[in-house]
């Protein structure tokens, strides 16, 4: 049996009206990622602007103690939502699957709602990044339904922690 690899893993809610005390998605993702056996690297919360979002999680991707990045906020479709804009051009690689698995799961719940959320994944410089919308209810859905799975070394018959030693080849 493989053993379990705790991850570093860092959280940034994108809002303009959030804060410590009433940041639900973020405090959602903190308690599954503790839940799971993985380390929260840091959290913050940042103005739903391309260029707040891009510093910080350019400043996390270049970090050797953060292996994935989790952000809730800012995929909607409304003027001030931003996240894809900030984060697309960070990525190597898109996951695309991601988005398209969490929108599927999504329809149960919320019907053709889904089609208003633009959740991506990818990766960058070696780490896993997953933009979610800023839902408390999104973030339990893409935690429990993908993410953890992906994220915890013993599943099978694959998992992204497995592919991690390689995602910086050339």
């Amino acid at each position: 049996m493989t053993e379990f690899l705790p991850l570093n893993i860092a959280v940034l809610t994108v809002s303009d009206t959030r804060n410590e005390t009433n940041d639900k998605s973020g405090e959602t993702l903190v308690e599954s990622i503790f839940n799971a056996g993985h380390h929260v690297a840091d959290k913050q919360i940042v103005p739903d602007n391309i260029y707040h979002i891009r510093a910080i999680v350019s400043h996390w991707i270049v970090s050797e103690k953060i292996d994935v990045i989790i952000t809730t906020g800012g995929t909607g479709v409304t003027g001030r939502d931003g996240t894809p804009e900030a984060i697309t051009p960070l990525l190597d690689k898109v996951l695309d699957g991601f988005g398209e698995t969490f929108r599927w799961l999504s329809f149960a719940d919320i019907k053709t709602s889904t089609i208003q959320s633009r959740a991506i994944a990818g990766v960058a410089n070696g780490t896993y990044i997953f933009c979610l919308p800023g839902s408390a209810s999104a973030c339990k859905t893409a935690w429990d339904s993908i993410i953890h799975a992906q994220l915890d070394s013993r599943t099978r018959p694959c998992n992204l922690v497995q592919l991690m030693p390689r995602l910086l080849e050339k």
